[in-house]
């Protein structure tokens, strides 16, 4: 997925991760779709305006904590999802995969906030 010139590398990975997983929440089962792929969602957003006030902020650290939280919850989230068997093993790992480099990028952002 293509972002607009300018946007944060993270935020362009927090785009295509919510990409692939609206397409994986679409195949869970419709009993899971409105309670655990709801929460799912919602911190797939939340995270993703987190972002946004992050970069637009000038003391981005109370920002870049709670998109820590976020991501932490979302790879929690997706290993009960997998551990009930509602999403398959490839998507499970796929998501988890992207949200580690989330972490990894966000840690980046983290340290170079705090010099």
């Amino acid at each position: 997925m293509s972002s607009t010139y300018g946007s944060l590398k993270i935020q362009q990975k927090w785009e295509d991760m919510t990409v692939y997983a609206y397409v994986a929440l679409r195949q869970m089962p419709k009993s899971e779709r409105f309670t655990l792929g709801a929460e799912i969602r919602s911190k797939l957003w939340s995270g993703f305006q987190l972002i946004i006030k992050a970069n637009a902020s000038r003391n981005k650290m109370p920002f870049l904590f709670e998109i820590d939280v976020e991501i932490k919850t979302l790879l929690a989230l997706t290993r009960v999802a997998y551990g009930m068997k509602i999403i398959p093993f490839k998507q499970y790992e796929h998501l988890s995969v992207l949200l580690v480099e989330l972490g990894k990028m966000l840690g980046g952002w983290m340290k170079y906030g705090r010099s």
